[in-house]
Protein backbone atom coordinates (compact mmCIF):
# COMPACT_ATOMS: atom_id res chain seq x y z
CA UNK A 1 0.00 0.00 0.00
CA UNK A 2 1.35 3.37 -0.94
CA UNK A 3 1.60 6.26 1.49
CA UNK A 4 -0.97 8.25 -0.51
CA UNK A 5 -3.51 5.44 -0.21
CA UNK A 6 -2.96 5.17 3.53
CA UNK A 7 -3.38 8.91 3.98
CA UNK A 8 -6.59 8.85 1.91
CA UNK A 9 -7.98 5.98 4.00
CA UNK A 10 -7.21 7.83 7.24
CA UNK A 11 -8.77 11.08 6.00
CA UNK A 12 -11.91 9.37 4.69
CA UNK A 13 -12.17 7.40 7.95
CA UNK A 14 -11.87 10.57 10.03
CA UNK A 15 -14.51 12.39 7.97
CA UNK A 16 -16.90 9.42 7.97
CA UNK A 17 -16.52 8.82 11.71
CA UNK A 18 -17.09 12.49 12.48
CA UNK A 19 -20.15 12.68 10.21
CA UNK A 20 -21.62 9.50 11.71
CA UNK A 21 -21.17 10.91 15.21
CA UNK A 22 -22.96 14.11 14.18
CA UNK A 23 -25.79 12.22 12.45
CA UNK A 24 -26.42 10.10 15.55
CA UNK A 25 -26.05 13.10 17.88
CA UNK A 26 -22.94 11.68 19.52
CA UNK A 27 -20.33 13.58 21.46
CA UNK A 28 -17.56 12.57 19.07
CA UNK A 29 -14.80 10.08 19.57
CA UNK A 30 -11.72 12.19 19.03
CA UNK A 31 -9.52 11.96 15.97
CA UNK A 32 -8.34 8.38 16.47
CA UNK A 33 -11.82 7.17 17.45
CA UNK A 34 -13.36 8.83 14.40
CA UNK A 35 -10.76 7.22 12.14
CA UNK A 36 -11.41 3.77 13.61
CA UNK A 37 -15.20 4.16 13.40
CA UNK A 38 -14.89 5.47 9.84
CA UNK A 39 -12.62 2.67 8.65
CA UNK A 40 -14.77 -0.05 10.21
CA UNK A 41 -17.82 1.78 8.88
CA UNK A 42 -16.29 1.70 5.40
CA UNK A 43 -15.98 -2.07 5.67
CA UNK A 44 -19.58 -2.37 6.87
CA UNK A 45 -20.79 0.04 4.20
CA UNK A 46 -18.87 -1.78 1.47
CA UNK A 47 -20.40 -5.07 2.57
CA UNK A 48 -23.94 -3.65 2.69
CA UNK A 49 -23.61 -1.81 -0.62
CA UNK A 50 -22.28 -4.99 -2.25
CA UNK A 51 -25.27 -6.98 -0.99
CA UNK A 52 -27.67 -4.31 -2.28
CA UNK A 53 -25.83 -4.03 -5.61
CA UNK A 54 -25.03 -0.34 -5.16
CA UNK A 55 -21.81 0.88 -6.76
CA UNK A 56 -20.21 4.09 -5.50
CA UNK A 57 -16.99 5.44 -6.87
CA UNK A 58 -14.68 8.35 -6.28
CA UNK A 59 -13.85 10.28 -3.16
CA UNK A 60 -17.39 11.46 -2.45
CA UNK A 61 -18.79 7.97 -2.99
CA UNK A 62 -16.23 6.54 -0.57
CA UNK A 63 -17.13 9.13 2.07
CA UNK A 64 -20.86 8.45 1.65
CA UNK A 65 -20.40 4.68 1.83
CA UNK A 66 -18.11 4.89 4.86
CA UNK A 67 -20.44 7.33 6.63
CA UNK A 68 -23.52 5.18 6.08
CA UNK A 69 -21.61 2.11 7.23
CA UNK A 70 -20.40 3.97 10.33
CA UNK A 71 -23.97 5.09 11.11
CA UNK A 72 -25.13 1.46 10.90
CA UNK A 73 -22.18 0.37 13.05
CA UNK A 74 -22.84 2.99 15.75
CA UNK A 75 -26.58 2.23 15.73
CA UNK A 76 -25.97 -1.49 16.25
CA UNK A 77 -23.45 -0.76 19.01
CA UNK A 78 -25.98 1.52 20.74
CA UNK A 79 -28.60 -1.24 20.58
CA UNK A 80 -26.16 -3.74 22.08
CA UNK A 81 -25.22 -1.31 24.87
CA UNK A 82 -28.90 -0.93 25.82
CA UNK A 83 -29.25 -4.66 26.43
Amino acid sequence: MEANSLIAILIIGAIAGWLAGKILKGQGFGLVGNIVVGIVGALVGGFLFDILGIVMGGLLGSIIMATLGAVVLLYVVSLIKKV
